[in-house]
């Protein structure tokens, strides 16, 4: 092995390695432990299943190697900034609502335990976190091993499905055998791609973080995410020039929407690049190029210099061995107007992440996802491993089910995703129904208002978590944050039974749109064309009999669900609140009656007893409230009110003889 891969290996193990040697409970050599849950690492994605677990008194144990938890965030982001914002001001006291805007806290129940206690800094140290983590376990008393780490997964029985089981070894032989196996060890594995020269590059988790280590230095950086342009700002004041390289041209987040692009907080290096103060951006596969050190020449080259060329142009014997090559081995045109021509004192290498397969036997191991070029277990709509049953995989180790599409790679967006998993087990192992909401079917437009005016999780989980809104007649049974990817499973990961009137389904979205979002026009006002709608708004889609997975399959490019029915959006608002009579309440009050074939508007009492004289079927609202004496009291100037409007003052004399206290309105 390469001494400075060895030497990488060696510094992260010093790292992320416990003070102590053994676990705070160390168990005999070779002994086994049983639990009906394990959960592999203490980082916030382990932390809040083990929450849940703990509340529904089930059998689980915290499985980490470290001696605290989010042992990650001791050593990462190596500047020390965290991108998720602290926002701790919203102008509101609903706590559900001011969580869209707190991306570090975790859910539980204490409405105290948030991460504003530790730090109340917008973009907060990175030192914060593994403090708030702490404090999260201490006070709900989760049950976490520290010191144990896990060398080996298997499955106890690798044929089974149903039955299957995992067991664990640990550094001393120790074993945990567990029914179901909830990994939630997030991205450390720094991820590589291999090129001639790659032994010359420095990595993103070794580099030094000393500004004035890079004095007057040329600098490239392979990458152009989060952590490159973080390193970029970090020594673009020291270094005489930066340079970004990679495959694709940036990605700015305000303009894609979403949170691991580019963020403003990082992104200075883009102004000297456009206002020409010699750092710059460059376009190119990385598996193409080579890092070579110049030795000889008419022009004695500086010790340590490199140089980008590509590797088709190198000579046979130098695109074959060493990275060390002669002047004439590097092609021409590196006197001439290549952009990279100059040289470099140093390469640093920024592509972040990827799982950590190496643990798993091949009984055990989830298949490699699809999107982010393999570096994410593949899994199912319900976050359970591909062909690995009884094994979930949480937190950023999942965002291969909304890689690129929303937040379920994020604190902020995986907490809960982590609840709806919680939701799936208890469905599954202890027959415990998804939990729903019985509402009478005239109060379902109030209930929605409320969801998309408050609820954080469909708020941050976008196009991925919604709510199942079962349409029984004359109630309906309101399921929240469902993974909508695996609506065709419903039944099986609920335990609800999707009614012959169908089901409505709310998400939240962004447009198809994504350009210009800076521009005039970006934004729609007007609620009849609130389907053109660029930024998040709630949209409701309606179908009578429940889709299945070829229509999943087959839905339209860009839509998170397929056609339905009937599709209804609700206009984007500049306040995030959809609270307007004209443009939200009345066009979604419409849209429901054209899915439940009735009349859903609310009538003052007056108008309710009429129609209980003059109609065999007064509107449902008076059905379900006023005939069943639910209602307020009312008083004269409300009264008045009512008349003043119009349609009650036929009816108030004979309404007054009758009820005999005009004070009194039922609703």
């Amino acid at each position: 092995m390469d001494p400075a891969v060895v030497l990488v290996a060696i510094t992260l193990t010093a790292l992320f390695t416990p003070i102590s040697c053994s676990p705070e409970h160390p168990q005999a050599p070779n002994s086994t432990r049983r639990h009906d849950y394990c959960v592999l690492g203490a980082g916030p994605a382990g932390l809040q299943m083990g929450h849940f677990l703990a509340k529904s008194h089930r059998d689980y144990v915290i499985l980490e190697r470290n001696s605290g938890p989010g042992s990650f965030f001791n050593f990462y982001p190596r500047h020390r900034k965290l991108i998720s914002i602290n926002k701790i001001y919203t102008g509101r006291q609903n706590r559900e609502f001011s969580l869209r805007h707190d991306w570090n806290s975790l859910l539980s129940d204490r409405p105290d335990l948030l991460f504003k206690r530790i730090s109340r800094d917008f973009y907060p140290d990175a030192d914060a976190y593994p403090r708030y983590l702490a404090m999260y376990v201490k006070e709900l008393d989760l049950k976490v091993r520290y010191g144990v780490d896990i060398g080996s997964v298997r499955a106890s029985d690798p044929g089974g499905s149903s039955g299957r089981s995992y067991v664990l070894t640990d550094q001393y032989g120790s074993q945990y055998s567990c029914g179901v196996l909830l990994v939630s060890t997030g991205l450390w594995v720094p991820q590589q791609v291999p090129f001639v020269g790659s032994d010359l590059v420095e990595g993103y988790e070794s580099i030094s973080v000393d500004p004035e280590e890079y004095r007057n230095q040329a600098v490239l950086i392979l990458g152009k995410g989060n952590s490159a342009f973080e390193t970029a700002q970090s020594i673009m004041g020291r270094a005489s020039r930066v340079h970004l390289y990679s495959p694709n041209p940036v990605r700015l987040a305000w303009q894609t929407h979403y949170v691991g692009d580019l963020r403003a907080v990082n992104n200075e290096v883009l102004d000297t690049y456009q206002l020409k103060s010699l750092d710059g951006l460059v376009e190119g596969r990385l598996e193409d190029i080579a890092i070579v050190r110049r030795e000889g020449g008419r022009r004695k080259a500086k010790r340590g210099q490199l140089y980008l060329t590509l590797t088709e142009l190198l000579n046979e014997g130098a695109r074959n061995g060493s990275s060390n090559v002669s002047a004439q081995s590097l092609p021409g045109f590196h006197s001439d107007n290549f952009s990279l021509r100059q040289p470099y004192n140093r390469v640093i290498r920024c592509l972040g992440f990827h799982f950590n397969f190496s643990i798993f036997d091949s009984s055990a191991c989830p298949p490699r996802g699809g999107g982010a070029r393999g570096r994410l277990p593949g899994l199912t709509a319900w976050y359970e491993g591909r062909g690995t049953p009884n094994l979930f995989v949480l937190g950023a180790a999942a965002h291969s089910r909304d890689y690129r599409r929303s937040a379920g790679g994020f604190i902020h967006g995986f907490r809960y995703t982590v609840r709806a998993v919680h939701k799936v087990l208890e469905q599954r192992y202890h027959s415990s129904a998804w939990p729903a909401t019985r509402l009478p079917t005239s109060q379902l437009l109030s209930w929605i208002l409320k969801r998309v005016n408050e609820a954080s999780g469909p708020y941050q989980m976008f196009s991925v978590l919604g709510d199942i809104i079962l349409l029984h007649g004359s109630h309906c049974d309101y399921l929240e944050e469902f993974p909508i990817q695996a609506l065709p499973q419903l039944v099986a990961l609920s335990g609800h039974k999707v009614p012959k009137r169908g089901l409505l389904i709310l998400v939240m979205q962004y447009g198809l749109n994504l350009n210009n979002t800076l521009g005039p026009g970006r934004a729609e006002s007007e609620w009849t064309r609130a389907w053109k709608s660029n930024f998040l708004h709630p949209v409701l889609y309606y179908y009578d009999a429940l889709p299945t997975d070829w229509d999943m399959h087959n839905r339209p490019t860009g839509w998170p669900l397929p056609r339905p029915k009937a599709v209804h959006h609700m206009v984007e608002d500049f306040l995030t609140e959809w609270d307007q009579p004209i443009s939200h309440s009345q066009p979604l009050r419409r849209f429901l009656e054209h899915c439940f074939h009735t009349d859903l508007r609310a009538f003052f009492a007056e108008s309710c007893f009429r129609f209980s004289l003059t109609s065999r079927n007064p509107p449902l609202f008076c059905r379900q409230g006023y005939l069943k004496r639910q209602g307020i009291v009312g008083n004269g100037k409300l009264r008045q009110h009512a008349r003043d409007a119009g349609p009650l003052y036929l009816y108030h004399t004979d309404t007054q003889n009758l009820t005999g206290n005009r004070d009194i309105i039922l609703v």
